[in-house]
């Protein structure tokens, strides 16, 4: 099994590499059959730590996600997939329900492929997402620029203006997937539900843990004179700054 990685930019169809994360041996072979017999190379994990970790070393250019997994579940995988950056995800799961889908949609998943599934119809839509993701992966930003903000997504570090000159920030990684998750949409308000669940994943499972979080990114602000960021929306949650 190869496992030299291609850039992205290098698809042509017959060289991406993708991720089988599926803790069924049956299925991943055969999808690792159908995938290599249409020219794709493949790497398989069991479990989701695992495919974690591969997605981490190999940087495939698409991961195949099971949703029910040992030891982390597709949701947990594919939102840290999604803090990394925008490998595209089609989800793999049993249960054909529009809870599932909508859980999807909310973390980032690309597309999905409900069991049981003709491998033809996986490897077709494969090649589908790959080619839509390849065309726009030259438009995807790596530093997003949201004044007085300058967060660089690749590189997982931010810097923010005061008066003329660029201070950069030591965040933790949670207190940087906060501030990155509310300025991508800055006059959004966002729930702390919906911050937990995109910025806290790992089982923190408390509204309050959000606050904390969001306290120590404020005084680390406060600590270079930017005030009154990110703003409190009291009985609901916070934004980056200004109004609706």
């Amino acid at each position: 099994m190869s496992t030299t990685h291609q850039s992205p930019n290098s698809y042509s169809g017959q060289q991406a590499l993708i991720l089988i994360a599926e803790d069924e041996p049956e299925i991943a072979d055969i999808l690792q059959a159908y995938l290599k017999r249409a020219g794709l190379r493949t790497i398989y994990a069991e479990d989701g730590r695992k495919a974690l970790d591969m997605h981490l070393s190999m940087k495939p250019d698409l991961v195949l996600l099971d949703v029910k997994m040992p030891k982390m579940d597709g949701w947990q995988v594919l939102s840290e997939i999604r803090h990394l950056g925008e490998t595209p995800v089609i989800m793999l799961t049993a249960m054909d329900q529009d809870i599932d889908k909508l859980m999807g949609l909310r973390f980032g998943a690309d597309d999905y492929v409900v069991k049981p599934f003709n491998p033809a119809e996986v490897v077709a839509r494969t090649q589908a997402v790959l080619r839509r993701t390849m065309a726009d992966a030259s438009h995807q930003p790596l530093v997003l620029r949201v004044p007085p903000f300058e967060i660089d997504l690749e590189q997982h570090e931010a810097f923010v203006q005061v008066r003329g000159d660029s201070h950069s920030l030591a965040l933790t990684l949670t207190e940087f997937r906060l501030l990155t998750h509310l300025a991508r949409a800055p006059k959004k308000v966002c729930t702390r539900a919906e911050l937990l669940a995109a910025c806290l994943p790992e089982g923190e499972a408390l509204e309050r843990t959000v606050d904390s979080h969001i306290s120590k990114l404020r005084k680390k602000l406060e600590d270079v004179d930017v005030r009154g960021i990110p703003v409190g929306i009291r009985g609901v949650g916070y934004r980056l700054w200004g109004t609706e």
